[in-house]
């Protein structure tokens, strides 16, 4: 058995001359002295490098853009940008879902999902808060709170900051904004055919006729501000109208199953919360 091993042995180093000749004159241009283990060896080490590069080449360059199964770096980045605004236009889509039925439920007078507005504000506490105030101090309190029931940075809404508002129109007040009980506006009545005004100029959104609140119009302002008209007798303006601050846009009456007699409701709602109109216009 060890013979024969030995025998395999020796044959693998037997030496073999590879020689490379002239075709024509028989000149000798190449020899070379080889056995099956050089052979072997050599292949061996040239397969190593071969596969060794290979892997480097698909690993390092853009070679590998071109192997099946390999996605380049620019789809990849494309793929991302792709992911990225599908996230963002699903987050737009559900904002606009919740605005359009905020606004449903605007012109048929039901709550709306809250707006969570979370105030960047907490320096001040309930705890710096002295509660010792002199009758003197309160006075005084009072009559500044009074002169300042108008100024737009006073009524606790920074956001509403600079909007010039017009009264709708002029009369009396009948009903004054209460959200506790879902009266998300106020109540004016005055006579028969006044016109009704834009607060503020800003686009029509919605004009047109429901059961409980008769004609309704609401108009889209800046900052996301939306005013409303309900229990109109007529509509001046069509939905995709531009109005002006002051321009009438309707008649006031007594139109819809809710209304109790010649008035306008009134309502201004800003990032889909109500706000009370008498915090910012003198009726």
């Amino acid at each position: 058995m060890a013979k024969k091993s030995k025998t395999v042995i020796t044959r693998w180093r037997n030496k073999y001359r590879l020689v490379v000749l002239n075709d024509e004159t028989f000149e000798e241009k190449i020899s070379l002295k080889l056995s099956r283990l050089n052979v072997f060896l050599v292949l061996t080490i040239a397969s190593i490098l071969l596969i060794g590069s290979t892997i480097l080449l698909v690993a390092f360059t853009p070679l590998r853009e071109y192997i099946p199964g390999y996605a380049s770096t620019e789809l990849r980045r494309k793929a991302v940008e792709l992911t990225l605004k599908a996230d963002s236009l699903e987050t737009q889509l559900n904002y606009n879902n919740q605005y359009l039925t905020n606004i449903r439920n605007i012109i048929n007078g039901n709550p709306i999902d809250p707006v969570d507005l979370t105030s960047n504000d907490s320096s001040v506490t309930t705890g710096n808060l002295n509660p010792n105030i002199s009758e003197a101090d309160s006075s005084l309190r009072n009559v500044v709170e009074e002169e300042e029931r108008f100024n737009i940075s006073n009524t606790g809404d920074q956001n509403l900051a600079g909007f010039s508002f017009m009264a709708p129109v002029k009369g009396v007040l009948t009903s004054s904004f209460d959200k506790g009980q879902a009266h998300y506006g106020i109540d004016i009545t005055a006579k028969k055919n006044t016109p009704i005004k834009s607060c503020l100029a800003g686009t029509v959104i919605f004009s047109d006729w429901t059961t409980e609140t008769g004609y309704v119009m609401l108009i889209q302002h800046s900052r996301e501000l939306i005013s409303v008209y309900k229990h109109c007798s007529a509509l001046l303006k069509k939905s995709g109208d531009y109005v002006q601050t002051g321009q009438a846009v309707a008649i006031i009456g007594n139109s819809g199953e809710t209304s109790t007699g010649p008035h306008l409701h009134f309502e201004l709602w800003h990032q889909g919360n109500p706000v009370n109109p008498e915090n910012y216009i003198s009726f």
